[in-house]
């Protein structure tokens, strides 16, 4: 990968040249090393470069936003002209803005030269140990790629950052067959800094392969009753996720449809619910350092014991609201573990569901959703099952995440966010 100060000053200096008063700008070079698998064979081996750049041009009170894949003078060339016409026909608002001054920072994250040879030992290891512990599971492709970045970003008012990372990352598509019987697809995926562990071990991927392979022959639930659903952290990341997008993130803050719009130092959640985004996590693989507004990123405790410590607002929805900006851009998510087992968890329960997976639209203002639920099993009387098929799953994310039955002391840490299970009371699930 080249200089990429060098391409920086050189856009400064174009930018410089058509007295571009007011900007901020990313650029990016990133190299992937990439083993590809499919039906559990070895079938392409790769290393892709890619270069990326993003812009945000002022004129006035109007803000122009580019993109481009070409960092070459002429790539450059092209991104300030579309820049310079991008804002010349923006709408004007006074709220877009970018971040004071944070200063000079260098940002060194994960692995600086991978262990390639290691690499392709885990890898293989993998397909050994599933193809002995689970026979009937079948990998459908899985990737397994080294990544390593180099990134800078500088605005006008004198900040600029400066990135180094590299990580590991592996993901899974799997299914599971006995004779003419067969599954649906699962997923899963993980990064890493080292190589230390096992793949089967890292994240929930042991969980995942076991699961699929009870999943093979599903029962259709008959009937429909209110019962409680335990929340795999897959599935409870995507509904916290969803939580946060319905009640604290800039959209519905700005059109004022938040429920949560007036909850800050409220309680809104049960008191065993706190929700961090937490970068600085020691389980984070390269944690967000310098967010998309331009500020030094923190850590942040939206969700305190139950109790609404902030919105998540980029630096346009607090100068729109008046609200304080959070440094943070809503990733690196942290869910405090409780102080129960899974299987506590699973014995407190007369009636419900392990929720594997939810697919359903996003929810309405009032906060009710409805769904499917995938790769999921029954409970009754204590004890799980069988695997389900046919199954909606419906209720209130608000109201949903003020009945927690109970959340789990083990958390799912798959590099990007560190999850448990959460038990949720008063769901309606539907079967035929």
């Amino acid at each position: 990968m080249s200089d990429i100060r060098n391409t920086a000053s050189l856009l400064d200096g174009i930018l410089a040249g058509k007295k571009t008063e007011k900007y901020s700008y990313t650029l990016s070079q990133s190299e992937k090393q990439e083993l590809n698998l499919e039906d559990g064979a070895f079938k392409l081996f790769r290393t892709v470069f890619n270069n990326s750049g993003s812009l945000k041009i002022f004129a006035g009170d109007r803000m122009g936003v580019v993109g481009c894949n070409d960092i070459s003078e002429e790539g450059l060339r092209k991104l300030v002209e579309d820049g310079i016409t991008a804002a010349e026909s923006a709408e004007e608002d006074s709220c877009h803005d970018i971040a004071p001054d944070q200063g000079k920072e260098v940002f060194r994250q994960g692995v600086s030269e991978p262990d390639m040879d290691r690499f392709l030992e885990r890898t293989k290891e993998f397909l050994d140990t599933v193809a002995r512990d689970y026979p009937k599971v079948k990998i459908m492709s899985a990737i397994s790629s080294f990544d390593r970045w180099h990134w800078i970003s500088r605005n006008t008012n004198g900040t600029e950052f400066e990135g180094f990372g590299g990580r590991y990352s592996f993901s899974l598509e799997i299914s599971a067959s006995d004779g003419e019987a067969t599954t649906g697809l699962d997923y899963t995926w993980f990064c890493t800094d080292d190589l230390d562990t096992p793949f089967i071990e890292i994240s929930d991927v042991r969980k995942h392969l076991e699961d699929i392979q009870e999943s093979i022959h599903p029962k259709a639930l008959e009937g429909k009753f209110t019962g409680t659903v335990i929340l795999t952290p897959g599935c409870a990341e995507n509904f916290i996720q969803m939580l946060l997008s319905n009640y604290v993130r800039d959209g519905v803050i700005i059109d004022g449809t938040s429920q949560w719009l007036d909850k800050v130092g409220q309680k809104v959640a049960d008191a065993s619910l706190t929700v961090r985004l937490d970068p600085f996590d020691e389980r984070i693989t390269m944690g967000e350092r310098g967010t998309q507004n331009g500020f030094l990123a923190e850590a942040v405790t939206v969700i305190d014991k139950g109790v609404l410590n902030t919105h998540i607002l980029s630096l346009y929805a607090a100068n729109k609201t008046g609200r304080p900006v959070v440094k943070n851009t809503g990733s690196d998510l942290v869910v405090e573990a409780g102080n129960s087992s899974l299987e506590e968890l699973i014995a407190s329960i007369d009636h419900g569901l392990i929720l594997g997976g939810f697919s359903g639209g996003s929810p309405g203002t009032n906060g009710e959703f409805s769904g499917v639920a995938k790769n999921s099993f029954l409970i009754e009387n204590g004890k799980v099952q069988y695997a389900v098929t046919e199954t909606m799953v419906n209720g209130n994310l608000g109201e949903a995440f003020c009945h927690i039955r109970g959340i789990s002391d083990t958390q799912r840490c798959d590099g990007s966010g560190v999850i448990p299970y959460i038990a949720i009371d008063g769901i309606v699930i539907s079967g035929k």
